[in-house]
């Protein structure tokens, strides 16, 4: 198998694996006929699987494994016991280079945990950030971080709006993605130092990006700009709001529909109208949190999802590897640092 278009699947991660996983990669073969698969875990089950997909057996192999990373495991006891298991062994492949990237729809913490040691981070990258695709009534937007770090210093939201602003552009196909700072306010005075002092290097920087500025929580929704950067703790508590809200809506609106038989009526009229909205907000659209920073492609899968979500996921990191995501970052990164020390140098004479 040639590396360039080969993804290591943990097959045996997610609350449906490994059916699901199985059906995701042949969902996902036939809209990429050159993408080839190593799928990691219990040979036995898998050889069973690939058996219902000869097409997908093809362009599969099957590496064993008996251990699985457990859903409520910690990153740290996953770290020292799961070094044989399905997760782990799908994360050395990309790091011994025999596939470009992973994807599992395991445990998140233990994978990201796994990803930092194992592939480490890019070069000028000192945190991986988690960045998810947001429905917006403008199309979409991407959004980061969603959890991986609670803390964040001014350099690092701006490695993010550099990681944020390179997805954009290889994957959403953005050519000058805006780039907006999630604060309390869109006033230059608001906000705490470090997210004032990363809009004044994002600022004066000369990166392929146009620096929005400061935006609110209901910019996300409305598409205000391509990327919105924040740190974990921010970011992880919007996403579960967004999530929240949409699950609330979607009760409020099937409890509405069914309260007498006029409502039933005026669901059956309404009724494309509703599937199409279900289509646009469609989490399985959208499922896939990219770990943007490690040296080399990661996405995580909702545990919970189907083949269709399963294969979005591995759409996510087929364009990443081969729309050249991490060259972009690496790329902008010595840009910013050029940019930095010719402003030094400049400031000293």
């Amino acid at each position: 198998m040639s590396s360039s278009h080969v993804l290591a699947l943990d097959a045996m991660g997610g609350d449906n694996a490994p059916d699901m996983v199985v059906s995701g990669a042949n969902v996902a073969r036939v809209r990429y006929p050159n993408l080839q698969f190593r799928l990691f875990g219990n040979a036995e089950k898998l050889e069973k699987l690939l058996r219902r997909f000869p097409k997908l057996a093809q362009v599969a192999t099957v590496v064993a494994s008996d251990t699985v990373v457990g859903a409520s495991d910690k990153p740290s006891v996953a770290l020292r016991q799961g070094r044989r298991s399905s997760m782990r062994l799908a994360i050395d492949d990309v790091q011994e280079g025999k596939a470009s990237g992973i994807v599992s729809a395991g445990n998140t913490g233990a994978l990201m945990a796994m990803s930092k040691i194992v592939l480490r981070t890019l070069p000028g990258v000192h945190r991986p950030a988690i960045a998810s695709m947001f429905p917006t009534t403008r199309g979409e937007s991407v959004m980061l971080d969603l959890g991986a770090n609670i803390e964040c210093d001014a350099n690092n939201l701006v490695q993010f709006a550099i990681m944020g602003a390179a997805f954009a552009r290889s994957v959403q196909g953005v050519r000058r993605p805006t780039v907006g700072l999630l604060n309390v306010g869109s006033e230059e005075s608001k906000g705490h130092e470090e997210i004032k002092r990363a809009a004044d290097i994002l600022r004066a920087s000369e990166l392929p990006l146009d620096f929005h500025g400061f935006v609110e929580g209901n910019d996300i929704a409305e598409g205000t700009v391509d990327v919105v950067v924040t740190d974990g703790f921010t970011g992880n508590i919007a996403l579960k709001t967004a999530e929240g809200t949409a699950n609330m809506y979607s009760t409020f609106l099937r409890a509405t529909f069914r309260r007498s038989v006029f409502s039933k009526l005026g669901y059956w009229m309404a009724k494309p109208a509703l599937l199409a909205l279900k289509r646009r907000f469609d989490p399985r659209r959208y499922n896939g949190g990219m770990f943007l920073g490690v040296n080399g492609i990661a996405v995580k899968s909702h545990g919970g999802t189907d083949a269709l979500g399963y294969a979005n996921a591995i759409g996510f990191a087929f364009d990443m590897m081969t729309q050249g995501f991490n060259e972009h970052v690496i790329s902008d990164l010595a840009r910013l640092s050029g940019g930095a020390a010719d402003a030094a140098k400049a400031a000293a004479q």
